[in-house]
């Protein structure tokens, strides 16, 4: 993963809410990770800068397995087409809309999915890519009480 990847990934976690100035005034471990942004950063907005300075600090404050599964993320990020990181982004701000009890309807449904044995969760995914949209939709309306409903 080269360094600009990297904080392309980094610059997706949350903001911070201090943001830096210029480039002097970073630390000298925020300018080592911040390093290929230097010759852009005086002319980046501050929201810009937010960014990258929080994810600067919490890869410092991260265990080498939580960089790792974090690179391996942003990898599978980088093989998605720009439809599916659209419709990933689309889910996601569908996700952020919904009710705290919708939110753990669908965490629940995930801690299912994911303590099923491997071979049952391919299974199942194989089932959900073969059907067809109505399909879908006629699942998800048969379950409307068990499962959230998903747009």
């Amino acid at each position: 993963m080269t360094s600009k990847q990297l904080i392309f990934l980094l610059g997706l976690l949350l903001p911070l809410a201090v943001s830096a100035a210029n480039w002097d005034s970073l630390t000298p471990a925020e300018q080592r990770l911040l390093k290929p942004f230097e010759e852009t950063w005086n002319g980046m907005s501050e929201q810009r800068q937010e960014r990258l300075r929080n994810a600067a600090s919490r890869w410092k404050s991260m265990t080498p397995e939580q960089r790792q599964r974090l690179k391996g993320r942003y990898e599978r990020w980088q093989r998605l087409t720009p439809e599916q990181r659209e419709r990933v982004r689309r889910s996601f701000r569908w996700y952020r809309q919904q009710s705290p009890e919708v939110k753990e309807k669908i965490r629940k449904r995930r801690e299912w999915f994911r303590s099923q044995p491997p071979e049952k969760r391919l299974e199942l995914r194989r089932k959900w890519r073969a059907m067809t949209p109505a399909e879908r939709r006629e699942f998800l309306l048969e379950r409307r009480d068990e499962l959230p409903a998903f747009h």
